[in-house]
Parts: C-alpha cells; structure tokens; sequence
C-alpha cells in the first residue's frame, strides 16, 4: 500500500518550546499526542514523507510543488533563531508529480517563484517528526515532498492528492502523508482574531469528518462557513482525502482542543489492511454529483436580480451578446417574483435608476466585483446587467470569466443606499454599512458590508482605504457610509 497512513495535524508556532517558552503547556493534550504521531511515522520508515502546507507558497489558480534539493527554515519570526531545521526533498518523487499534474490537465507544478525557507506550517510538524526518527535512531530522515494550497477547486486539491498516490505507487515510495492546518481562528473573544458563531460549528462539523472519514464532507464543506470561521487547513485536508481514494481507511481524532482561540485538531487516517480497491471510496464521482445538484438548486432558488445578472453575464460571455432587460424580466418575475405584492416592488425597483454592485463568487472564492455608486444606466434593470459583464469580463484583478465557469458561479446583487458622510468611526458598523474611503485628490476605495473575515471597522477602512491606494494611517480619510439592499 503505498501511502503507509494520513495524518491532519496544527502548527501552533509556540509547540516548540523556544517559541512557547511555557505558554506549551496551554496545548499539553496536543503536544502529547503530535509526539505520538511522530512515534508512529519512525515506525512505519516511509520512504517519503509528503506535507502540505496552508503557508508554503500559495497561488490563486495554481498548486504549487517546492523543487530542488531542499529546503532550511527556523522559527526567527517567533523570537527562535535555533535550530536550523533542513528537509532533503524527494525530486524524483515531486518532478514525476508535476509531471502527472500536466499529463492530467491540473494546474500544478513547479511554475511561479520557489522559495528555499521551511513555511512554519511544515516546521512545526517537521520538528515533532525528525525528533522522534533522531530518537529511534533510524539513521537518515525520509525525504520530503513539500505542497502549497491554492484558490482552485476541492475537487482540484483532490485529485492532487489522488496522483500522489499514484506516483508513490509507480515508483514503489512507502509514504506517509501529512496535512497541516489549523482549523478556525475564532473561538474566543480574547484570542487573536476575535469570536465568530461560525467557528465552533466548523469545527464542529470538521472533526465529525475526520473522525468518519467523511471525505465528500470535506469536499463539499460551505464555503462561507469556513471563511467566517477563519480555518486555514480545510484544502489542505483535502489533498490528503485524495492521497486515500477507493482506500478503506480506519479513522479516528486523537485530540481536539483550541485553549487560544484557535482549534488544533490531530486526527489519523490508517488504510485498512486490504490491498483491495473500495468503489465505494471513490470520492471524486460523488463530489460531482453532489456539487451539481447543490449548483442546480442553488440556481433554481436564485432572486430576481440575480437571475437577471446571471442571464445578462452569461449570453456576453458565451456569445458577446448584450441582453435587453426587458426581454427576459417578465418571464423571470413570472418564476421567481413571488406574490403580487413582492412582484410589485420589484418592478418599481427594477425601473428606477438605482446604483449597485455584482459579485461573483466560484468554490467560495471571489471571482469578480464591480459596481457604481450613483446610478449610471436608465435603470436599475439596466445597471444590473452591465456591472454583471463588468464583473466577468473588467475586474482587473481576475482573467474573464470562462463559458465552463458559468455553472460555478455563485451571484449577489447588492442594491445601494444613498451615501452619507461621517465624522466618527462610531458611526460605522462593518455588518450594516458598506463604507467609501477617498482623499482630497480623488483617491477613492469601496467596501461593501456584512463580508465575511471582515468583523471591525478599523478593518473594514483600512480594506477600503487599500483597495484606493490610501494609507489610512498617515492620509486624511473622507468616510462615507451607505446601506444595501442585498440580494442572492
């Protein structure tokens, strides 16, 4: 069996006692069982060690695998210049991966700048393993093949993992595979990053897959949920799903704790001792079912403005064809306008001039933004369906939308109030208003409300003033606030 066993592990700087220098003892249940970990991989002498990593090099469409010889790191950034750390990579095992990658079509490889420094996501575990190999006294610590994660698919980081079974199974490699993560970073008032509701349900939810090898739960994790709760590990957990298709697995949660506001979740993943394939465990034809279905109903409980973007952005992108409003609005308040009264406002609403702004999200990620702050169409109908093409096709941030993107794309349509000055950041409130942050030279930058890692004004006005090219700490700020009328 190629892949030996899977672990999911955190990477809590301050596990290494000259980062924690006592502060250790908050995560004693964690450190005791990440030395146990350790134990287990110098048992099983893989030949390879695999990581991946939320903090090695990470790319929007792009999953890339660290090259050359190999790489050092310490923990200087946490105060801990010594030891030096070093990992010996396995270059054959990670060029015949990059290789399968391209064979498959997979946007993964070696392409984008390498960097040589250990992330401390690989660090932290690193130094639990090659403590306990030093110990063993096995002699040469296994290579390692090292990964970042990307803004691409589940299903992508999936079948990333999935050929990391295969070419460890080509070359013959015993490979133990470890997932570093962190789950969220909102548990707590008085941790760093503060409490969000959404924190202790993903984690919830997080360790009942793990602890059922739930992987199509993994998979198909609300991409919402897992951005409010500020987790860190979700595709890195993935990959590793992957590296265990059509694998029967015994699995099992060795510990979960977040005493500092973040969760640290340690869990094993065994392969049964079968050599046999398990059809049953061949995620990635299930995974697409399932996302076809959610996309469908998705689609089919859409409003009627987001139909209407969704019909304009779609007939530009697959024939450069700019819709009429009034073409296509009657059949969808027929559908979705719901009663005579609701049918009503939305005419009324529709027919006015109106400021707004579309947004496209694909597998929870942005995918485009574009919107007007005073109306500049006939009509609100009108400026819908412009920003929609604008979204897909003029952010400069994101390439244009594909025709094969378009069954992904998750729309909202935020119809704007009229904006009004303030004097106090007291006045601002980031999950009610949206906030416009320019200076005396017309420098301007736009942020909307209620947007998920978004939680404090000082946040929401540094976001906004950043996206104007301002530096809110040493400009003088002009702070406009404005209310939306969010639809989805």
């Amino acid at each position: 069996m190629p892949v030996l066993c899977a672990y999911t592990v955190p990477h809590p700087p301050l596990a290494v006692p000259g980062v924690g220098r006592g502060r250790e003892e908050g995560i004693a249940a964690t450190l005791a069982v990440y030395r146990q970990v350790g134990r287990e991989v110098a048992e099983l002498q893989p030949d390879t060690i695999v990581i991946s990593s939320p903090h090695a090099p990470l790319y929007r469409d792009y999953l890339q695998i660290s090259s050359g010889k190999g790489a050092t790191g310490t923990f200087s950034q946490f105060g801990c210049p010594r030891p030096v750390y070093k990992a010996s990579y396995d270059q054959e095992f990670a060029k015949a991966l990059a290789n399968a990658a391209e064979a498959q079509g997979l946007a993964a490889g070696f392409e984008g700048r390498q960097v040589t420094d250990l992330d401390h996501g690989t660090l932290v575990p690193l130094h639990f393993l090659q403590g306990a190999w030093k110990e063993a006294a096995h002699g040469h610590f296994p290579k390692v093949v090292r990964i970042g994660l990307s803004a691409l698919s589940p299903l992508e980081h999936y079948e990333l993992g999935q050929l990391v079974q295969h070419v460890a199974s080509e070359l013959g490699r015993r490979v133990v595979y470890i997932a570093s993560g962190d789950c969220s970073h909102k548990l707590t008032e008085d941790g760093p990053y503060g409490f969000a509701p959404e924190a202790p349900e993903f984690e919830a939810k997080l360790e009942e897959w793990l602890a059922n090898a739930d992987f199509l739960g993994l998979l198909t994790c609300d991409p919402e949920l897992a951005e409010r709760a500020a987790e860190c590990g979700l595709r890195s957990f993935q990959i590793m799903a992957g590296a265990l298709d059509a694998t029967s697995v015994e699995p099992e949660v060795l510990s979960h704790e977040g005493p500092f506001g973040v969760g640290y979740l340690v869990s094993r993943m065994r392969p049964a001792s079968e050599e046999r394939a398990d059809d049953t465990r061949r995620i990635a034809a299930h995974y697409e079912e399932a996302e076809a279905e959610a996309q469908a109903e998705r689609m089919a409980s859409e409003g009627v403005l987001c139909a209407l973007a969704r019909v304009s952005l779609s007939a530009f992108v697959r024939d450069h064809r700019c819709i009429e409003p009034a073409d296509v609005l009657e059949g969808i308040l027929g559908e979705r306008g719901g009663d005579a009264e609701e049918r009503a406002r939305l005419e009324t609403l529709l027919a006015r001039p109106g400021a707004c702004f579309v947004s496209l999200k694909e597998h929870g990620e942005l995918r485009g933004c574009i919107g007007t702050l005073a109306p500049t169409r006939a009509d609100l109908a009108h400026e819908i369906c412009a920003n929609a093409i604008s979204a897909a096709t003029a952010d400069p941030r994101f390439p244009h939308v594909r025709p094969e993107e378009l069954r992904e794309l998750v729309l909202d349509v935020d119809v704007l109030g009229e904006p009004e000055p303030v004097d106090f950041l007291a006045e601002l409130d980031p999950k009610v208003y949206g906030v416009i942050v320019s200076t005396k030279d017309g420098r301007r930058g736009v942020l909307l409300p209620d947007l998920a890692g978004v939680d404090t004004v000082e946040e929401q006005v540094g976001i906004a003033a950043r996206k104007g090219g301002i530096d809110a700490r040493t400009e003088r700020l002009f702070i406009e606030r404005f209310t939306v009328e969010r639809h989805l």
